[in-house]
């Protein structure tokens, strides 16, 4: 066999899988989270999860070798905030409502980012997107809990910021620099948010699995989606997230034995149209890192939502 006819997979295609990657991994930990939660509450879950990441982040990027500008250190640290917000209130809205319904109503956020932001047919898989969303939710029931809708939709806010946030940290800083001082920023944030009180639900046990879930959420599913977001515009990758609460549901029956009802059976088939929508027509040219750690700001304020 030619291994040299076989062509090498495009940008667009590696930043898909990486994307569909970091969704897989956001799912599996999210439903060992849910699993853990049951002993020690959401909230000692969530703050478990970002601080073990931010301890194995900084020792792995040790960011102090690292030269940041301050424009570059705010977009961290905002950044830290909407990952510490995101986190918190999807803990808190799986607490009262199925993981397929409350990845559904998160995803609101990417998805807005992907209709704002997006030209031409983007915006089109973006609408079948949101039809997809509808029957994955089927909000003319009525019966899902308030409470968790809410927090669920808390989510969908900081995670439209998150994604707009880790492109313009993933254009500035090489690898996951970015990630090294946003998470520890949201690991205090998150202390806030839950309270020192969830110190007493610990144990050394849980310490120890702390550390499977930091890795499996989110250290390798967010490093994945800033060199996803390198490859793909916002627009294609909010659009691709859709493949999120498909794989939310199918994680959810398999583990949690969440049955779907069949509405949301139509809305896993549309969000899948929609996603390899996104795939063919999402391809973010490559940024140039000026320097092996940090690159120049200059251009923060241009638009890097769209391939040059």
């Amino acid at each position: 066999m030619n291994f040299r006819s076989v062509p090498a997979p495009s940008s667009a295609s590696m930043g898909s899988m990486m994307a569909f990657g970091a969704m897989s991994c956001v799912q599996l930990g999210l439903a060992a989270s849910i699993v853990l939660a049951d002993n020690i509450g959401s909230g000692a879950v969530a703050w478990l999860r970002l601080a073990w990441a931010a301890v194995i982040l900084v020792l792995i990027a040790r960011p102090w070798k690292l030269k940041f500008t301050q424009n570059t250190l705010l977009i961290c640290a905002l950044l830290g905030l909407a990952t510490a917000g995101m986190t918190v209130s999807f803990m808190k809205s799986v607490e009262t409502i199925p993981l397929g319904t409350a990845s559904a109503l998160e995803f609101m956020g990417p998805l807005a980012v992907a209709i704002i932001q997006g030209r031409g047919s983007a915006r089109w898989w973006a609408v079948i997107a949101a039809l997809g969303v509808l029957g994955l939710t089927e909000p003319w029931h009525g019966a899902v809990d308030l409470t968790g809708v809410l927090y669920a939709l808390g989510g969908a806010v900081c995670w439209a910021v998150y994604v707009l946030l880790t492109q313009r940290a993933g254009d500035a800083v090489d690898g996951v620099g970015a990630l090294a001082v946003s998470m520890p920023v949201a690991a205090i944030a998150a202390t806030f948010m839950v309270g020192p009180v969830v110190l007493e639900a610990l144990d050394m046990q849980t310490l120890i699995i702390g550390v499977g879930l930091a890795l499996l959420l989110p250290v390798i599913p967010f490093s994945l989606e800033i060199f996803a977001l390198r490859r793909l515009t916002t627009a294609a990758f909010g659009t691709l997230m859709c493949l999120e609460p498909a794989i939310a549901m199918t994680v959810g029956l398999l583990i949690l034995h969440q049955v779907p009802r069949p509405a949301a059976m139509v809305g896993i088939a549309l969000v899948i149209l929609a996603g390899i929508g996104a795939t063919r027509t999402g391809q973010r040219l490559p940024k140039n890192i000026v320097s092996p750690t940090v690159k120049p700001l200059a251009g923060l304020a241009e638009d890097h939502s769209q391939p040059r």
